[in-house]
């Protein structure tokens, strides 16, 4: 009998699967078109899951092998079980016995995977979603044990007529709840969604150019401003792209996202996996009512429900979205760093944004006025551009100008009408003098970088003050690009290039090491005192550059006491995307958690390497320890300085040196 139901059982869910497949590609479909390489991407898919996906589920080794045996033994259960008893290959006398024992050991990995889900579910943490998910456990051991002991008659370990028809019956019917679950689930909705959601969008991530070892994508995509049917920005769900929304719908729902949100720890309106879900909800039209991880801070279950073609963020009404939330997002991306699907919260948080910018011209706090300061002076401060050199009126520091070709172009950014982080340019001005190096600043005639415009979604105001700083640079011959500014870092080296600025661009920090590497720097031994360092977003989580300031604090002497959350795990300070300009109130405020963990190292000074961090860190009442930018500390600690003279009649370059060494960034 079971000869006969088992092929019907397993065909059955299949087509069924097959049908939730086509259902669930036409609400990915509402999203607009994205061009991907098809047969590519598809081709790709293994390594990505494999290789890239298991580089951050490996992060917690025991969910990384819980992971493989479950999802592992699942894959290959499900072949083994459509060749063995769909097929009917398990009665082949050379096959059948192959097949069969190795459906086994698949079905058994399972159960043991299972076995560890079940442990993790019995007292979950916080941040996993319960609800549905708590019965995906029962699930996996229905199908792991039916089909182990379904199998056990095709390799003769029991015999054919073992037990009775009732025996029988009920073993397909804990079949049918397993294939239900895993096979109908993975289509139709349910825990499993994300097996079938989740290996397309490895397949047609928005991203491609971030897989592979060392690779690293993080610059956001430029708005076609001169395409009048592009709209501005995402004011619905189906203006996502369509693999957009196939990544929404790729959440495992685990929660890491939300255990590393700074905004969620904070009190404020945001939890990431909850925007993701709300997406999904928004994509398919319903309410969140059936949600069931943490909702957002101060804003319970239920309130929130869309449908494709309505307003994520509405201006009076229930909408899938309230503005603050998504005013909250710090862009630190760590929410990203720690997904093990590779969704890319912060492009669909910006893309929002920029529709509330755009076309509304909806931007809470004082982010109105900071976009019409740039707009009007070039700085988000509204300060006279002329003043911009004001601070280094004793330095006299060479102008691109006056020399047209130089070493180093040092980008000196909006920190010139900051007295703290004058004094960190003054430092660092020593640093490079002491070292020897060429190089000049634009003077007056560098701008704003763009990098707050493009965060508040205001991506006009951006590709204005890029394209006309693209303009300023092509005029002049430079090697590379230095700032001790981790957002205009980021900004000129991986945003401009869209839109045809491409240069060699390093943070002070790098470049620093650099020229203690070459020995180019001679300092005196750190005398006393506890050190941490503070990592900032876009320097680390956004271009992979952690060592480097690690490394001058070591030919510094000092030895790092490592906070607990550190590298591309460090907590944000609070300063970036905006948010102290928006200002969304919580609970608590950023700065003070990032204190506190520098408190617990018990470190009498905290080294940072960004404008931001310095100003939101030294805002912190009642702090414990002193910060200082590193260019501060190998400035305070160099023993002899050497400037280099400058002839004022200096010979013209010739055509052939006309152009600045480049490189290739991907956009």
């Amino acid at each position: 009998m079971l000869d006969t139901l088992l092929p019907i059982l397993i065909f059955s869910a299949l087509a069924l699967a097959v049908i939730g497949a086509v259902r669930r590609i036409g609400l990915w479909r509402q999203g607009r078109t994205a061009r991907v390489d098809l047969l590519r991407g598809l081709a790709a898919m293994p390594r990505r899951y494999l290789v890239d996906l298991h580089h951050v589920v490996a992060r917690d080794k025991v969910m990384s092998n819980t992971h493989v045996a479950t999802a592992g033994g699942f894959v290959a259960a499900a072949v083994l079980m459509i060749l063995v008893h769909g097929l009917g290959l398990g009665a082949s006398e050379r096959m059948g016995p192959i097949l069969g024992g190795l459906l086994l050991l698949a079905s058994a990995a399972m159960f043991v995977g299972s076995l560890f889900v079940a442990k993790r579910r019995r007292n979950p943490p916080a941040r996993l979603s319960k609800g549905p998910w708590m019965r995906l456990t029962k699930s996996l051991m229905a199908f792991s044990v039916s089909v182990f002991l379904l199998t056990l008659p095709t390799l003769g370990i029991l015999p054919a007529g073992t037990g009775s028809v009732i025996l029988a019956l009920a073993l397909a019917a804990v079949l049918v709840w397993g294939l239900g679950e895993m096979f109908f689930g993975m289509t139709w909705g349910g825990p499993m969604k994300h097996a079938f959601a989740g290996a397309l969008h490895l397949a047609f991530h928005r991203r491609p150019e971030r897989f592979g070892e060392g690779n690293r994508s993080t610059g956001l995509k430029a708005l076609n401003l001169d395409d009048s049917k592009a709209p501005l920005g995402v004011e619905t769900p189906s203006d996502f792209t369509w693999n957009q929304l196939l990544g929404f719908d790729a959440c495992v729902q685990c929660g890491r996202c939300e255990a590393a949100c700074p905004a969620f720890a904070a009190g404020q309106p945001l939890n990431p996996k909850k925007l993701i879900q709300d997406m999904v909800v928004g994509m398919a039209g319903g309410s969140d009512a059936h949600y069931a991880g943490s909702p957002y801070p101060g804003k319970p279950v239920g309130e929130h429900a869309g449908t494709p073609h309505g307003p994520i963020v509405a201006r009076e009404g229930t909408a899938l979205v309230d503005a603050e939330t998504l005013w909250s997002c710090t862009t630190c991306r760590a929410c990203v760093e720690e997904c093990p699907m590779m969704i890319e919260h912060v492009d669909a948080i910006v893309d929002m944004r920029r529709f509330l910018t755009l076309e509304h011209g909806n931007t809470p706090g004082k982010g109105a006025e900071v976009l019409d300061n740039l707009i009007a002076t070039d700085n988000p401060g509204g300060f006279d551009p002329g003043s911009r050199m004001h601070w280094a009126a004793d330095l006299n520091l060479p102008l691109m100008r006056d020399l047209g070709q130089v070493d180093v172009l040092l980008w000196l950014g909006d920190g010139v009408f900051d007295m703290r982080n004058q004094r960190t340019l003054r430092a660092l001005v020593k640093v490079l003098r002491a070292a020897g190096v060429d190089f000049a600043v634009l003077g007056n005639e560098e701008r704003d970088s763009g990098d707050v415009a493009r965060r508040l979604g205001d991506e006009a105001t951006f590709q204005s003050l890029a394209r006309r700083n693209i303009a300023t640079l092509s005029q002049y011959r430079f090697q590379c690009i230095v700032t001790c500014d981790p957002h205009s870092f980021h900004v000129l080296g991986n945003e401009y290039g869209e839109l045809g600025g491409v240069y060699e661009v390093r943070h002070h920090s790098t470049y620093i090491a650099e020229l203690f590497e070459a020995g180019r720097l001679h300092v005196a031994p750190w005398k006393s005192g506890t050190v941490t360092y503070h990592d900032p977003c876009y320097l680390g989580r956004y271009n992979g550059e952690f060592e480097a300031p690690r490394n001058v604090l070591r030919a510094l002497g000092i030895e790092v006491k490592e906070m607990e959350r550190s590298g591309f795990r460090s907590r944000c300070c609070g300063g970036g995307g905006g948010a102290p300009i928006t200002d969304i109130p919580g609970k608590q405020r950023i700065p003070d958690m990032r204190m506190n963990d520098v408190k617990e190292t018990g470190a009498e000074l905290v080294a940072v390497g960004c404008p931001q961090c310095t100003a939101m860190l030294e805002g912190v009442v009642d702090a414990t320890a002193e910060v200082r930018d590193i260019a501060e500390l190998v400035a305070d600690a160099l023993v002899t300085q050497s400037e280099p003279r400058r002839d004022a009649k200096r010979k013209a370059p010739t055509v052939a040196e006309a152009r600045p060494v480049m490189k290739e960034v991907s956009p």
